[in-house]
C-alpha cells in the first residue's frame, strides 16, 4: 500500500512550526479515505493555514471548458480565502503571498504536458522565489505512469499549455517536475518535496488503491487519463474530442467522418495497445452538440504497450488527408493566446503539424524528435524519487 505525501506530513512538523500556510489545491486533494487535504491540514497545523489557492476550473473543478474563469471567493468550509489562479491573474501576486510563509502543493496531474496545474505550480514557484516564501509539494502519482512519449516543445509554441520544453507524455510526478523544473529552468525557488511511500514509477492509477477524483469536468476515470496525451490535440482542430458525453478524450469524431476511409489510413501505422472501435456519439455540448458524430472510441487493452500520443496522430493526420475540405484546425485564442494557431501550442513543434500535413510516416515523424527525446530521458534521470 503506498502513502502520499498528504498523508506523509510528520516530517514536515518541526520545518513549519509558527509559519503560515497556503495551499493550492482542488476538489480532487484528498487522502485515501476522500477527506480533502484542507481539512487534513487544518486537523495538523490549526490556524496556521491562512489561505487556499486553486487552479484552472476552480476549487470544486466546477468550470467545464478552456478559458472559463473562477473569481477569487471564501471556502463555506474554513471561511478561508480561496484565491484564484486561472482568473485575472495566473500567477500569485504579492498581496495574496502576503498570506503566507509556506505554499503547499497539493494537486492531482494527469501527466501530460498539456494540462494547466503543472503551470500554476510554476507560476508558484516563481512567485515563492520573488518573494522570498517556501514551496513543499506533497508529492501523488503520476496516474500514466513513467513511460515517456512524443516531441519536445519548441520555444516558439510556448504557452499555458506548454511552458517548458518537454514531451507531451513526461513520466514523472509532480514532485519530480517541480525538482526539474527548479534547477533546469533557474528558478531556484526554496523547495522541498514530500515524497510517496510504497511508490514504484511504472504504476498506472488503478494499481495504486487510491480513489479516483476527477481532477477536471473532463478526466473522470483514470481510463480517461490514458487516452489523454494523444486525444487532448483534437482540442485544436473542428472535431470532436468527446466533451459533452459521457466519455470525453475516449471518443472522437465529426459528422464528416467515415469509418472506412480512415481505417484505411490508419492501417500503415502500427499502433499497439489499443483498439479503436466504430461508433456515432452525438454531444450534448461543446463541438457539434446535439449532432451525430462519426468516429471512434479508444479502448485502451495493454496500457504497458500502447501508445498515446501515436495512436492520436496517426487519427489525426488520416482524417486531414481524407477530409482536406471538411477538417481544419481551431482558430485563437486558445488559453489566452490569442495569434497562434491552437494545435501548434498543443503539438508543440510547426514542423511536426506541417510533417502531418504532407502525410510523412509517423515513424519518420518520430525518429526525428528522438535525439532530443533522449536527451530529456538523460536530463531527468537526477530528478527521478521512485523505482521503476
Amino acid at each position: 500500500m503506498i502513502s502520499i505525501g498528504l498523508e506523509n506530513l510528520a516530517g514536515l512538523d518541526d520545518s513549519l512550526k509558527g509559519k503560515r500556510l497556503g495551499l493550492l489545491c482542488n476538489q480532487a486533494s484528498t487522502d485515501r479515505n476522500l477527506r480533502h487535504s484542507r481539512d487534513v491540514i487544518l486537523d495538523r497545523y490549526g490556524d496556521q493555514l491562512r489561505c487556499l489557492l486553486s487552479p484552472q476550473h476552480g476549487f470544486f473543478s466546477e468550470k467545464q471548458d478552456n478559458m472559463i474563469e473562477s473569481d477569487h471567493a471564501e471556502d463555506p468550509v474554513s471561511g478561508l480565502p480561496v484565491f484564484s489562479l486561472y482568473g485575472e491573474t495566473r500567477k500569485p501576486t504579492a498581496d495574496m503571498f502576503e498570506h503566507l510563509d509556506v505554499l503547499l502543493i497539493d494537486i492531482v496531474d494527469v501527466g501530460t504536458r498539456v494540462y494547466t496545474f503543472l503551470y500554476t505550480m510554476a507560476y508558484c514557484m516563481e512567485a515563492a522565489a520573488e518573494y522570498g516564501k517556501q514551496i513543499v509539494v506533497l508529492d501523488r502519482p503520476n496516474p500514466v505512469g513513467c513511460a515517456v512519449e512524443g516531441n519536445i516543445l519548441q520555444d516558439e509554441c510556448s504557452s499555458f499549455v506548454g511552458l517548458y520544453p518537454i514531451p507531451m507524455r513526461h513520466g514523472m510526478t509532480f514532485g519530480e517536475l517541480a525538482l526539474f523544473i527548479n534547477k533546469e529552468f533557474g528558478i531556484g525557488t526554496d523547495l522541498q518535496v514530500i515524497p510517496m511511500q510504497g511508490y514504484n514509477s511504472s504504476m498506472l492509477f488503478r494499481d495504486t488503491g487510491f480513489p479516483w477524483v476527477a481532477p477536471s469536468p473532463n478526466m473522470p476515470t483514470p481510463e480517461t487519463a490514458l487516452v489523454y496525451p494523444g486525444q487532448v490535440i483534437w482540442e485544436g482542430t473542428n472535431c470532436s474530442e468527446g466533451r459533452g458525453t459521457t466519455l470525453p478524450f475516449e471518443f472522437v469524431g465529426a459528422p464528416f467522418w467515415e469509418h472506412e476511409p480512415i481505417m484505411e489510413r490508419l492501417a500503415a501505422t502500427d499502433l499497439p495497445g489499443c483498439y479503436l472501435r466504430p461508433l456515432v456519439f452525438q454531444p450534448t455540448s461543446g463541438k457539434w452538440a446535439e449532432q451525430a458524430c462519426v468516429g471512434f472510441q479508444i479502448h485502451v487493452i495493454d496500457p504497458a504497450s500502447f501508445l498515446p500520443y501515436r495512436t492520436s496522430i496517426a487519427l489525426l493526420q488520416a482524417v486531414m488527408l481524407c477530409y482536406p475540405e471538411e477538417f481544419s484546425y481551431k482558430k485563437p485564442p486558445y488559453e489566452y493566446e490569442y495569434e497562434r494557431l491552437p494545435m501548434d501550442l498543443i503539438l508543440g513543434d510547426v514542423s511536426l503539424r506541417k510533417g502531418l500535413e504532407r502525410g510523412d510516416a509517423i515513424v519518420d515523424l518520430e525518429k526525428k524528435w528522438q535525439p532530443a527525446l533522449d536527451t530529456f530521458l538523460e536530463q531527468r534521470k537526477q530528478y527521478l524519487l521512485y523505482d521503476v
